[in-house]
């Protein structure tokens, strides 16, 4: 069939946005790259087909060369941390999400047996709650799924959740992932509290955000009149306080989360397989993708191991931003995910010697063809400090009805359109890009794309020699958050034990703290009816609790 035909077929909209999308409409550049792209691609089933393609990434193989002495420093390091190296010296800690899916790399007979026995355990609990063996008291099997956790605790569920989950799971999914009432409130509106499991994840068992969740669950639960504990199962660390609570109040199930297993790394242990196989995901073909993309990305030819080729791809970009774009809505919540992953790995200010390094990647991104109508804009014609990360599924979920929206066109060849005219269209422009590409998307091959970033951000951390496993900036926001709180405490305290009206001034004074964050903290009090104020401006206005006579100034 020649181009004409072709082309005269497709939607007008798709030309008119990227004219360079078609069979025959591409530049001579673009005509002449086919032997860089066999160059520049490697692929692989692992066990699911996953190719990186980097033909649109302006890398060369004097490049590679020039820092192939950096990549293979990453690869070591990836090995001794397999191998069980302390790798979190601030934490005297190990890093072993590894070990997760490939349990025989684990450095003691220990711990591979804990990782299997939980892993068993999860998929054992799970299949137990599908068939009723497990169940509310004097109600029908259970329904829905409140998941309680934040950040890793809850990226990670989510991202399996939407990519994965069937139109109608054994269960629906609903979380708590911050601490706003609002938000509490919108999603226990809709829920049928008789028929809900709640699973808990927290390591410490003392996140705040978590623990709010969890008491407002528990509030909602004791209102209508049922014992929260026979609802409720805790993912958590040993002797945590909240193993203690769920181990005291006999709550259904406890499963365990390792020191060396950390939050943004935590989607292969049960932080992300008990909600998975609670949801009907299938977690050995997840936890096997991920398995295969480790053993590939182990390979020491660097121009063959994805992992040393995209953290060569980042390490060469000018700019400090990564645009992940997958054309497909169930991978909608990749960049989500991939934000803390990257962001709270290498956003560090120092290096491992204490120098000032100040790095990081920023991570953004939506979803194809949604971004053409958004900021591919900017992408092509903006400020050039970014690069993107294209995400491409070549077949579509069994049993999507193929229609045809023009003879022979269906929607999903319009949406392949898009994904090669934006790459072209950006590639026109000096903007380099990468691009994986699944065969499928199913658990198998969403599990390779997670472990090849994890893998990718440990080899481009050693290439900058950051540490990728603590995240000092999370712990100083947590406990200036502690403070604010206290404050807040205390100045609800002074204004109750005070009739006096005083000014921000007056009650910073005696609280030891600043006016501004007396301001910012009364200000709110005031809008929620807590604390009364007369004045309006923030250098006069007087604040109080206890009824006062008025006096003049």
């Amino acid at each position: 069939m020649g181009d004409e035909p072709v082309k005269s077929r497709l939607l007008p909209a798709i030309e008119r946005y990227h004219p360079a999308a078609f069979t025959g409409s591409l530049p001579p550049m673009e005509r002449s790259t086919w032997k860089h792209y066999l160059n520049w691609h490697v692929r692989r089933a692992c066990p699911t087909g996953l190719e990186l393609d980097l033909a649109c990434a302006g890398m060369s193989d004097a490049y590679i060369a020039e820092h192939a002495p950096k990549l293979e420093a990453g690869l070591e390091a990836m090995q001794a941390l397999e191998e069980g190296a302390t790798a979190n010296p601030d934490e005297n800690r190990r890093v072993g999400h590894y070990w997760l899916r490939a349990p025989e790399y684990a450095p003691d007979a220990d711990t591979r047996a804990a990782i299997e026995q939980t892993r068993d355990a999860c998929l054992q609990f799970a299949a137990a709650v599908h068939t009723g063996d497990i169940c509310p008291p004097d109600s029908r099997p259970f329904s829905e799924l409140l998941v309680i956790g934040i950040g890793g605790s809850a990226l990670g569920v989510q991202l399996l959740a939407d990519a994965l989950c069937d139109p109608l799971p054994p269960l629906n999914l609903h979380v708590f992932d911050n601490t706003d009432p609002d938000g509490y409130a919108r999603i226990l509106e809709d829920l049928d509290l008789a028929r809900t499991l709640v699973v808990v994840i927290s390591k410490s068992g003392s996140t705040v955000e978590t623990r709010n969740g969890m008491l407002t669950a528990r509030a909602a639960f004791g209102n209508a009149g049922r014992d929260f504990a026979k609802h409720a199962v805790a993912v958590t660390g040993v002797g945590s306080q909240l193993m203690e609570l769920a181990v005291r109040e006999d709550w259904l199930a406890t499963f365990p989360m390792w020191d060396w297993v950390g939050g943004r790394t935590s989607v292969c242990s049960a932080v992300g397989l008990l909600p998975a196989a609670l949801l009907g995901i299938d977690v050995q073909a997840l936890l096997a993708g991920a398995a295969g993309m480790d053993a590939w990305t182990r390979s020491r030819a660097i121009r063959e191991n994805p992992a040393t080729l995209l953290a060569a791809f980042w390490y060469a970009q000018p700019g400090r931003a990564m645009v992940v774009l997958p054309y497909r809505d169930r991978l909608q919540l990749l960049s989500r995910y991939l934000q803390q992953l990257v962001m709270e790995s290498l956003g560090k200010r120092l290096d491992r010697s204490g120098r000032e390094v100040w790095q990081g990647l920023t991570v953004y991104g939506n979803k194809g063809s949604t971004d053409q109508h958004a900021y591919v804009q900017q992408l092509r014609d903006g400020r050039h400090d970014f690069f993107a990360c294209f995400i491409r599924v070549l077949t579509d979920a069994p049993g999507d009805e193929a229609i045809e929206v023009e003879p022979g066109v269906t929607a999903s060849d319009c949406l392949d359109g898009f994904y090669q005219g934006t790459r072209t269209a950006l590639t026109q422009r000096g903007r380099h890009s990468a691009t994986i590409v699944l065969d499928q998307l199913d658990a198998a091959g969403l599990g390779a794309v997670i472990a090849l970033f994890e893998r990718t951000v440990g080899v481009y951390a050693e290439m900058l020699d950051i540490n990728a496993y603590h995240q000092p900036g999370v712990e100083a926001g947590k406990k200036a958050a502690r403070g604010c709180i206290e404050v807040g405490l205390r100045l609800q305290q002074l204004l109750a034990a005070t009739p006096k009206p005083q000014t921000c001034e007056q009650l910073a004074q005696q609280l030891n703290t600043s006016p501004m964050q007396v301001w910012m903290l009364v200000r709110r009090l005031v809008a929620q009816g807590r604390v009364q104020q007369r004045g309006e401006q923030p250098d006069s206005a007087l604040f109080f609790t206890q009824p006062h006579i008025a006096t003049p100034n």
